[in-house]
């Protein structure tokens, strides 16, 4: 499978041969502009719309801030990602009074009882946010994997003001995407939801019922 795997992405490098695409007029993407403060307040009030939290915290505190949120939901544990730096610094902010930490750290099927069924919420980090249509850009890996956000009841997303871009193009412009091999990438703007026919709204269905984005105001 691994050897099966470094063919493809060989062969994705090298590229197919023939004449180039041309790229398209890119100009009337960046049509919208904001300042980095309006950027903020467009994705909060975005997210906000379709039930996100957010949590303030200033620059250094926010493990404090996470800590205190899980103490007064009275959440017996947090999953989150030892390999992270903001995973590193979250560990440095508990004690052992505090709600148990559980790293991800094993494999998936060696795991699974434990991530399905005994996981109050769980931690990351998010690359960005997009102030546009208001939303978070993760990129899970090995340090964060997909299912930390996916599973848990409840997402907690540390989010830095800083990282706010105007648009999801601006997001990939300045990240650099296209110019090496795709992303593990996604956008999410509030906890997971969906309607059955009758149009009824039922949360956590497909993912958390609850997404907490701790901004970091870092500006």
């Amino acid at each position: 499978m691994a050897d099966a795997r470094a063919a493809i992405l060989e062969s994705l490098r090298a590229g197919g041969g023939g004449e180039a695409v041309p790229l398209p007029d890119t100009a009337v993407l960046a049509r919208r502009t904001w300042s980095p403060a309006e950027r903020v307040q467009r994705l909060r009030r975005g997210m906000e719309l379709v039930h996100t939290e957010f949590l303030e915290a200033a620059p250094g505190q926010w493990p404090g801030v996470v800590l205190g949120f899980c103490r007064d939901e009275g959440f017996p544990n947090l999953l989150y990602g030892p390999r992270s730096a903001a995973g590193k610094a979250l560990a440095s902010a508990w004690t052992p009074k505090d709600p148990e930490l559980i790293p991800y750290q094993d494999p998936v099927e060696a795991f699974k009882a434990t991530l399905f069924d005994g996981v109050a919420a769980g931690f990351t980090t998010a690359l960005a946010g997009v102030a546009e249509t208001g939303g978070l850009l993760l990129e899970p890996g090995p340090e964060e994997p997909r299912l930390l956000s996916l599973v848990p009841p409840v997402h907690i997303a540390l989010l830095l003001a800083s990282t706010v871009e105007d648009t999801l193009w601006s997001a990939m412009r300045n990240r650099g995407w296209g110019k090496g091999t795709a992303r593990n990438s996604l956008l999410i703007s509030g906890p997971s939801k969906t309607a059955d026919i009758e149009q009824t709204l039922a949360y956590g269905v497909h993912g958390p019922k609850r997404l907490v984005v701790v901004l970091v105001d870092n500006l």
